[in-house]
């Protein structure tokens, strides 16, 4: 966002709840829909949430949404600032190390964890997403989407609740950094490398080895993002 420029307000499509449960419980579903829509990049980092836009689009009155924005600023999602109001979060450079370092450690552990306590219809998932990533080309957005459905499937497979719920923390972290590493050109054909080498070890039950590429993957990972974000890939 330029300097002195206010929040951008975002108008994003009308959105309904997918089921009767969801609808029971309307400040968790609008919750979702928000953590979908910047995780998505619907919503960019500064970009103003109202209150009165997220009801009007949800078709739900201002409470479920008052009680959304609480639970996302309580995530860090969102951050309360004054004359700007509620707008989503962005990292500063110092964050965006810490969390890629963080990446490094808990994806690591995930993929050996995977390693150990896969089975197989879980293991066939991830050749199928390998599948379709090699498909998606340079389309980048599609391969972004493919990427989270692997990477979930690996802390899955990991068989710990306490990691997965770091891991997820962390990926609402990861919503907050605009854009997608698998723009670069290149980095497609890269990470779907560093992929196969991952579930390759996955399914060799080679711990030590998932652990390492997993690593690699997301040293990777985090260079890219410090050329897209700042123009070096080292700190």
């Amino acid at each position: 966002m330029a300097a002195g420029e206010g929040p951008r307000v975002v108008k994003l499509p009308v959105r309904k709840p997918r089921d009767e449960a969801a609808r029971a419980s309307r400040g968790l579903w609008v919750s979702e829909a928000l953590r979908d829509d910047i995780q998505e990049g619907r919503y960019a980092p500064g970009d103003r949430v109202t209150e009165l836009e997220v009801a009007e689009r949800l078709g739900v009155s201002r409470t479920p949404v008052r009680e959304a924005l609480r639970r996302l600023e309580s995530e860090g999602l969102l951050v309360s600032l004054p004359w700007r109001g509620v707008v989503v979060a962005e990292l500063d450079r110092a964050q965006v190390l810490e969390l890629y370092a963080m990446r490094e450690v808990l994806e690591g552990t995930a993929a050996r964890f995977a390693a150990q306590h896969a089975d197989v219809a879980e293991i066939d998932l991830m050749h199928d997403l390998l599948e379709r990533e090699a498909a998606a080309g340079d389309d980048d957005a599609l391969t972004a989407r493919i990427n989270r459905d692997l990477h979930e499937a690996i802390y899955t497979a990991a068989r710990n609740r306490y990691l997965l719920s770091t891991l997820n923390a962390l990926r609402n972290a990861l919503a907050l950094l605009k854009g997608t590493t698998f723009s670069v050109p290149g980095r497609p054909a890269e990470g779907l490398g560093e992929h196969r080498a991952i579930i390759h070890a996955i399914a060799a039950r080679d711990g030590e080895g998932a652990e390492a590429a997993a690593r690699r993957h997301i040293d990777n990972a985090r260079r890219t993002r410090l050329k897209m974000l700042y123009g070096s890939p080292t700190p």
